[in-house]
């Protein structure tokens, strides 16, 4: 076992999150975390006291991970222009190139993985979920409001509509992607979603 602790703990996490994205939450047992992981049952124990709160501690993982990914790519689009709009297009395809390398399906979601068995979940994980949906809603929604106030809609929309769509698209294509075995799908989809957002939007009378 490495003597660093984190290592361990790191470990760990690494392969309950592998498991849980293949096989779902009810289906990863402490003892097929520990295999995979290849450490004692007590060195398991030492970090986590439950599988509740390996759960937790996942969760409050992958949240932190998702607010870092969304303000670093928005802060690169900022940077990149000063056009709402423009800044908007960047976003989607920084996304996008992210995973146009992928030469396998993304593995999934964690919070979706968490969802469809939500009723195992405690509601300080649940709270997570929600809160980092809710930031992506805010952070995007607000680009959204500036756009408008700049390009008018050419069909009725809301900032949040708009804000929403690139969650619903990620959620959707991971499932599809995995499905079908096409890793290409997902930087497709999220081409399509920049597309969508460049046709909305009018440029203003001169």
């Amino acid at each position: 076992m490495p003597r660093d602790g984190s290592i361990t703990r790191t470990s760990i996490m690494d392969s309950a999150q592998q498991l849980i994205l293949n096989q779902g939450f009810s289906a990863t047992s402490v003892d097929s975390v520990i295999e995979k992981t290849g450490i004692t049952k007590g060195a398991f124990y030492y970090h986590f006291d439950t599988k509740a709160e390996l759960a937790l501690a996942l969760v409050e993982r992958y949240a932190a991970l998702d607010h870092e990914h969304l303000e670093m790519n928005m802060k690169q689009a900022e940077e990149l222009s000063r056009d709402p709009l423009q800044q908007m297009l960047i976003f989607a395809g920084l996304l996008k190139a992210e995973m146009e390398g992928l030469v396998e399906p993304f593995p999934g979601c964690l919070y979706a993985s968490y969802c469809y068995e939500a009723q195992l979940f405690t509601e300080d994980t649940h709270q997570i979920i929600e809160n980092m949906m809710l930031e992506w809603r805010q952070r995007l929604s607000a680009k959204f409001s500036e756009i408008m106030e700049i390009y008018p809609p050419k069909l009725e929309v809301t900032p949040e509509s708009l804000a929403d769509m690139i969650l619903v698209i990620y959620e959707g294509v991971f499932i599809m992607s995995k499905t079908l075995k096409e890793p290409a799908m997902t930087a497709v989809q999220l081409g399509q979603y920049r597309n969508y957002i460049e046709l909305m939007f009018e440029k203003p009378a001169a």
